[in-house]
């Protein structure tokens, strides 16, 4: 069953930043002060795209002492390939479907 696809997490991703954080999480878990060193970005800047991204259910968090580390949740990822997939069937099997203008 086709499905719509969740425009925040689109919004949360289409970022180049929040882009950026995502595929370095995919390679391991960081804290803020390894995802500054590893985009340039600022302290507070990337403060606030983390927040976007936890609130778009993208990442989590993990306390550690001081410091705050990221993880990426790659079910959410999963649920949205398999909307655009879902999405990418409709499309092959609509392709003879032509509505008649009036």
């Amino acid at each position: 069953m086709l499905t719509s696809v969740d425009p925040d997490l689109i919004r949360a991703l289409a970022d180049p930043l929040r882009l950026r954080i995502v595929t370095l999480l995919a390679r391991e878990t960081l804290c803020t002060t390894h995802l500054v060193e590893e985009t340039g970005a600022k302290q507070t800047n990337l403060s606030n795209h983390l927040k976007i991204l936890r609130d778009a259910g993208v990442v989590d968090t993990e306390p550690c002492g001081r410091f705050t580390y990221y993880k990426l949740r790659p079910e959410v990822l999963a649920g949205l390939s398999a909307q655009f997939a879902a999405l990418a069937e409709s499309a092959r099997t609509a392709v003879e479907n032509k509505r008649a203008c009036p």
